[in-house]
């Protein structure tokens, strides 16, 4: 992996992370559906004029198409709305410990159902990564949170990873910025729907609101989505996907900083292991270097 491709990794980590804490401020002063639908919508329609400003034309490949409306259903829609609504009854840290399982749900899924190789480490990872997360869990149901919004965040990691899953080989072709923009305008649809049925639409317009609403636009939603994308291209899911083990560590720490969140000792403890397993499982998937010819 080239140092450009790590650097896009971590910057992805990051802004991915900051996401969750963002969005628990959101939710504080708005509906969550409504809120994340209008995010969405000036995400898609920024994304759309500057890749029209760089020459990118609305002709996209009939695989471009196909990840362009599962992201927007399963990524936009399920797994971040769902975190949404379940963010006005649990922590950030808490969504962002839940959603960091995504790449064990990856591996899990390329290992039983697509017949994909696993080395010891990464069996090792898997398992060390599923009793991390019902560590953190466990601790959690037994302090009293709320299994509602635990279930939404659950239900999301499973649409996101099926997206990944789903997705393989079909971001590439060029015209990621006008991918992106037009993904986020089938999430946008979607979650305004949503929201007119499922909603009492409200709005209390603060300034934690106005400045969360933005940086969410402009940083986890518009650069976040585009680099990931690009990554995608760029190394390949399984390799992409090593950057989520930062998530759990990330997510925790801008969470702690910003909105004052403390975790127990058995939560810092799983977080540890979570992100331990992850790397572990990505690092067992990369493929064995070949000796220099000689």
């Amino acid at each position: 992996m080239d140092f450009r491709s790590v650097l896009m990794g971590l910057a992805f980590a990051f802004m991915w992370s900051s996401a969750f804490t963002s969005a628990r401020i959101i939710v504080a002063d708005a509906s969550p559906l409504f809120s994340l639908a209008m995010r969405f919508l000036l995400s898609g329609l920024i994304g759309i004029a500057i890749a029209r400003m760089m020459g990118q034309p609305f002709r996209l490949t009939p695989k471009q198409w196909y990840a362009t409306i599962l992201f927007g259903v399963c990524q936009n829609a399920l797994y971040l709305g769902l975190n949404f609504v379940a963010m006005q009854t649990i922590q950030a840290s808490v969504a962002a410990i839940i959603a960091s399982a995504m790449p064990l749900l990856l591996a899990i899924a390329s290992w039983l159902l697509l017949g994909e190789k696993m080395r010891p480490l990464g069996i090792f990872g898997l398992f060390a990564g599923i009793a991390g997360v019902a560590l953190i869990m466990g601790s959690r149901i037994t302090a009293g949170i709320d299994l509602y919004g635990l279930t939404l965040c659950a239900i999301g990691v499973l649409a996101l990873t099926f997206a990944t899953l789903a997705v393989r080989g079909a971001t590439s072709g060029g015209n990621f910025m006008m991918v992106v923009g037009l993904q986020m305008l089938v999430g946008a649809v979607c979650l305004l729907a949503a929201s007119l049925a499922f909603e009492t639409i409200h709005v209390n317009l603060t300034t934690p609101l106005i400045l969360a609403f933005f940086y969410t636009t402009l940083v986890p939603g518009l650069a976040a989505t585009l680099i990931w994308f690009m990554l995608l291209d760029r190394i390949g899911p399984v390799r992409a996907a090593t950057f989520h083990f930062l998530n759990p560590v990330f997510g925790v720490a801008i969470a702690a900083f910003l909105l004052g969140e403390t975790l127990g000792p058995l939560d810092l403890v799983g977080v540890l292991i979570v992100t331990l397993a992850i790397f572990a499982v990505q690092i067992s998937r990369q493929p064995p270097r070949r000796p220099p010819a000689s």
